[in-house]
């Protein structure tokens, strides 16, 4: 049996690197322009090659983003753009408006997906775009599960993708003004400053200085800031509606993120296979489902394809939270121990738990003694990216796996 895809986001060359690392089957990035994340860091042409290069040394796909809703001007440099994708034979490109759609289906060879920025809802819209010669369709997260089998069911040809963890917006699959409208800068431009985290407070205009009573605490109110979507514990059924593709949301966020979320969904997704080739019902352990909690992340939802019962808005606060803190990555291994680079603070008699796709994941290393890159025995790393040898006898770590407190 074909196993489903893990999806992750690649802001830059190092979340890309991790993601691969931590198992995903395919990334997704954007070039310097045209995409929905224009804060990322994203890649000029020169690291797009050598990511695409990486990506397909590890038999691995890459998909590009294009899929800012695009005015007159944003053609300009479009076609050169798309003949260079072409050239570094990127797997797919990611589109939301129907005018880039038909641009590149008349400039290039390229394989389309359509983006849940297109807010694909219904089997004859999926079907529409198959007949215009998408690949591929990343439904919107407005879906039931329900839907999405009616969805697959009338198009059995069609590739479906569907978001299982990250960010929800609170707009219409990201469809949205309010930043735009409140600080002049461009969601749909990738430029959006998430004006619906804020906080928020309701008055009558005679009496601007009395609050109504609305839900809320001493510090505002979050009437629009959505909790996350987490659906780890529901892949069984979401592979079994069809979905061809499970993706995490997440380019802004740190490789930390990434690797954390990346191997809690690709243990699960192998546990799925493997317990249903032994005839045995999917149920993710709670040690993968807690690994969720040490990574940045807002209280969880089932969003709008499983309903749990609990509202979708966090209310009381717009702040992330996490149970973990990353504080090195292995950057190499000799015979007696690890060489880390820090990036969080720790120091000689620290227990820190390794984050790692091997079976070193979650084992514990005891700082009995560290020394430096002069070979000087020290007790304290502190030094952003300072690089320290840690004497360990835990086997089968890899470059690129995460220690963390």
């Amino acid at each position: 049996m074909e196993k489903v895809e893990l999806l992750a986001p690649a802001g830059d060359m190092e979340k890309l690197e991790t993601a691969l690392h931590f198992g995903a089957d395919a990334v997704y990035f954007a070039g310097k322009n045209y995409g929905l994340r224009a804060m990322s860091s994203n890649f000029d042409e020169e690291e797009m090659k050598r990511a695409i290069e990486r990506v397909h040394s590890a038999n691995k796909k890459a998909y590009i983003t294009i899929n800012i809703y695009a005015h007159n001007k944003d053609f300009e440099g479009l076609e050169d753009y798309l003949k260079f994708l072409e050239s570094i034979h990127v797997d797919a490109v990611l589109v939301s408006d129907i005018g880039v759609f038909n641009f590149i289906k008349e400039h290039s060879n390229l394989n389309i997906h359509i983006s849940t920025q297109a807010n694909s809802t219904n089997k004859y819209s999926v079907a529409a775009y198959e007949k215009m010669g998408a690949s591929r369709v990343v439904l919107a997260r407005e879906l039931s599960l329900d839907e999405i089998k009616e969805i697959k069911s009338y198009n059995k040809d069609m590739e479906l993708e569907a978001f299982v963890h990250g960010a929800m917006c609170i707009s219409y699959s990201g469809r949205c003004l309010l930043s735009n409208y409140l600080t002049g800068r461009d969601a749909n431009h990738g430029e959006c400053v998430q004006a619906c985290r804020w906080k928020y407070y309701i008055s009558e205009e005679s009496r601007r200085d009395q609050k109504l009573e609305i839900q809320e605490d001493d510090r505002g109110t979050y009437i629009m800031n959505s909790k996350d979507l987490c659906l780890i514990d529901e892949i069984d059924k979401i592979i079994e509606a069809g979905v061809s593709s499970l993706k995490i949301e997440g380019r802004m966020k740190s490789p930390y993120y990434v690797a954390t979320v990346v191997n809690a969904y690709r243990r699960a997704i192998d546990l799925y296979y493997k317990l249903k080739a032994e005839n045995k019902p999917y149920k993710v352990p709670k040690s993968i489902y807690n690994e969720l909690f040490k990574a940045s992340h807002r209280d969880y939802t089932k969003g709008f394809m499983f309903k749990d019962g609990k509202i979708r808005q966090n209310l009381e606060s717009s702040s992330q939270e996490q149970t973990s803190k990353f504080v090195a990555i292995v950057k190499s291994v000799e015979k007696d121990g690890i060489w880390v680079e820090m990036r969080n603070r720790f120091m000689v008699g620290d227990t820190l738990e390794i984050l790692s796709p091997t079976n070193a994941f979650q084992k514990k290393l005891t700082i009995d003694s560290m020394t430096d890159e002069s070979g000087k025995s020290i007790t304290d790393a502190k030094k952003v990216c300072q690089k320290v040898f840690i004497k360990t006898k835990i086997k089968n770590i890899e470059p690129l796996d995460i220690l963390r407190k």
